[in-house]
C-alpha cells in the first residue's frame, strides 16, 4: 500500500467489473490505459495535481484478461510527470503485448529517447488541459515532436473543445501523426449537428494525419451510465458523437478504457459496459475489426501488420 495520501474525494477504479456482453475480435487493443505506481516503488511527481490510488501493472493486466482483451497500449499519467518509469517498467514486463506513449521534457537525451523506443514507447503526449498540468510553451512542444518523428512516433494532443480554435495551428503544424484523446472532449449537450463538434470534424476532415480516440464516455456524458439515467444504451449522449467520428473515419479511429479512471467526481464506471459501449458506436463486425485492432495495430505494432 502507498504511503501517498490520496486527493480527497478520490473515486477508486471498480473493484468487480462485470464480463462484456460484446465478444470482441481476436487480438482487440485497448489503446487508452494507464498505470499508477506503486507510489512506493515509484512515487509521484513532486508537481502533480492530484495524488491517485496505486493502480499496478499486474491489475492492469488483470482488467485486460477479464474483459477479452490482448493488448494495453499505456499512457503517461499526468500524476507521474516526466517520470516514465512506471511506464517502462509495464511496457517491459508485458513481454511485447503493450506499447507506451510517454511525456517528456525538451532536456531529454538521444540515447534516453532511444531506450524509451527499445522499451515499447511509440509516442507522446500533450496535455493542454490546464487543471491537469502547468502550462509548457508551444516551441518546446514542438521542438520535441521535431526530435521523435525519425523514430516513428506520434503525438497524442488532450484539450477541451472550446481550445480546439487557438490551438488549430499548432495541431496542424505537428510533423507526425497526431491522436486526439476522446474526440477533443466534445459537450454533448450541444448537437451533434452544431458548430463546435463540427469544427472538431473539420480538423480531422482537413488533416488525414490526425486520429482520434472515441473513449472515455463516462467523462463526456450528462445522462450517465445505465444505473444513473435508467437506459439501456451506456451513456446514450455520447453515442451520436463518436458513431459519427467512427462512421466518417474509420480508418483513423481508436477505443480505450482509461482504466483506471483518474479525477473522476461522480461515479466509477464498469469497465464491461465501456466494452459494451462499442457495439452502439462502431455497430458493424467490420467497424470493429478496424476499431480495435486494425488501426491500434497499424499505429503501434506496425512491424507485425
Amino acid at each position: 500500500m502507498s504511503t501517498f495520501e490520496k486527493t480527497p474525494g478520490w473515486l477508486d477504479w471498480h473493484p468487480n467489473p462485470s464480463k462484456p456482453r460484446l465478444s470482441l475480435p481476436p487480438g482487440s487493443v485497448d489503446a487508452h490505459c494507464h498505470v499508477f505506481g506503486p507510489g512506493d516503488e515509484f512515487p509521484y511527481a513532486p508537481e502533480r495535481k492530484y495524488t491517485p490510488c496505486d493502480a499496478s501493472k499486474a491489475q492492469l493486466f488483470a482488467l485486460r484478461d477479464h474483459l477479452g482483451l490482448a493488448r494495453n497500449v499505456i499512457v503517461q499519467a499526468t500524476c507521474h510527470g516526466a517520470d516514465n518509469r512506471a511506464l517502462v517498467d509495464a511496457l517491459q514486463a508485458a513481454g511485447g503485448a503493450a506499447r507506451g506513449v510517454a511525456t517528456v521534457r525538451r532536456d531529454i537525451s538521444d540515447a534516453q529517447l532511444q531506450a524509451l523506443h527499445d522499451a515499447g514507447v511509440r509516442g507522446v503526449r500533450f496535455n493542454f488541459v490546464k487543471r491537469l498540468v502547468d502550462f509548457t510553451p508551444q516551441d518546446e512542444l514542438m521542438e520535441i515532436a521535431q526530435r521523435i518523428a525519425p523514430l516513428g512516433w506520434h503525438v497524442v494532443i488532450y484539450f477541451e473543445a472550446a481550445d480546439l480554435p487557438e490551438l488549430w495551428d499548432f495541431f496542424t503544424r505537428l510533423p507526425t501523426t497526431v491522436v486526439v484523446d476522446h474526440m477533443g472532449r466534445p459537450d454533448v449537450s450541444q448537437s451533434v449537428d452544431g458548430p463546435e463538434f463540427g469544427l472538431f470534424l473539420r480538423f480531422m476532415q482537413e488533416h488525414g494525419n490526425v486520429w482520434s480516440k472515441v473513449s472515455c464516455p463516462e467523462r463526456l456524458s450528462i445522462s450517465g451510465p445505465p444505473a444513473l439515467a435508467g437506459e439501456a444504451a451506456p451513456y446514450r449522449d455520447v453515442v451520436p458523437f463518436a458513431r459519427r467520428v467512427v462512421e466518417r473515419f474509420p480508418d483513423r479511429v481508436l477505443w480505450g478504457t482509461d482504466w483506471p479512471h483518474p479525477n473522476l467526481k461522480h461515479h466509477m464506471p464498469d469497465d464491461g459496459l465501456l466494452v459494451d459501449f462499442i457495439a452502439h458506436i462502431a455497430p458493424t463486425p467490420e467497424l470493429q475489426r478496424k476499431l480495435l485492432v486494425d488501426n491500434p495495430m497499424r499505429l503501434y505494432w506496425p512491424e507485425e501488420v
